[in-house]
């Protein structure tokens, strides 16, 4: 849990410096940080998609995990989750939801929150989570000065989703089967698109509705691993 401690204190103080900064930034700089983040956020979003191997699974993960999504209606309860952290943190602002829904995502879907974890878990090999650490410490800081204070609050899901994955390395060990990572990596890419298109006002899009496709992107895979084919 040592990586996953670090992690969490990169977020955090990574935030605060962007809030300070951010706070002190004439709201036409914000705007162009914003577009900034969401140009890169795109990026990093091709770059985790073109790991693709077979694209009918990911096709399939991402309709299969929106519809559960919808059903589900993950969206409004990760909106109410940020509406509550918002009033017990006394915060006014109107992208407080955006800011926590888009860390979130940005710094817990990816290969190094997966291999890492399990890797510590396994090891205590923190190695991936440490560089990790400080990749998240520095987007934090350009999160929070245009997003605000709900980037800070996605420290809890990096404990939370790399903490369990952690602790249940042994377990989740099967995660790191190149052909299971390979797909959910490009299925994660695809979500980091969404909010890249989120940030720079292109498209509206529930992407928390898209997040039960990681988990179909696993269960498609290993499915089609177990029937060869």
């Amino acid at each position: 849990m040592r990586g996953t401690i670090v992690n969490v204190v990169a977020v955090l103080v990574g935030s605060g410096i962007g809030l300070a900064v951010g706070n002190r930034l004439p709201e036409r700089l914000q705007r162009i940080i914003t577009t900034g983040l969401g140009l890169s956020v795109l990026l990093i979003g091709v770059q985790m998609a073109l790991k693709v191997q077979n694209m009918l699974v990911v096709i399939a993960s991402m309709v299969l995990g929106g519809v559960i999504g919808e059903l589900l209606g993950i969206e409004a309860g990760l909106e109410r989750a940020g509406e509550w952290l918002k009033a017990r943190a006394r915060s006014e602002s109107g992208r407080f939801v955006t800011g926590y829904v888009t860390a979130s995502l940005v710094f817990c879907v990816g290969p190094m929150t997966i291999v890492g974890s399990i890797q510590e878990g396994l090891s205590g090999n923190a190695e991936i989570i440490y560089t990790k650490s400080m990749l998240d410490g520095a987007a934090s800081i350009a999160f929070a000065s245009s997003l605000g204070v709900g980037v800070s609050f996605a420290a809890l899901t990096v404990l939370v989703l790399q903490g369990a994955l952690t602790l249940l390395g042994k377990q989740m060990v099967f995660l790191l089967r190149p052909e299971i990572l390979n797909e959910l990596t490009a299925t994660g890419g695809l979500l980091i698109l969404a909010i890249g298109l989120l940030l720079l006002d292109l498209k509206r899009l529930q992407v928390a509705n898209l997040l039960p496709a990681l988990v179909m992107a696993v269960l498609l895979t290993a499915a089609r691993l177990s029937l060869g084919w």
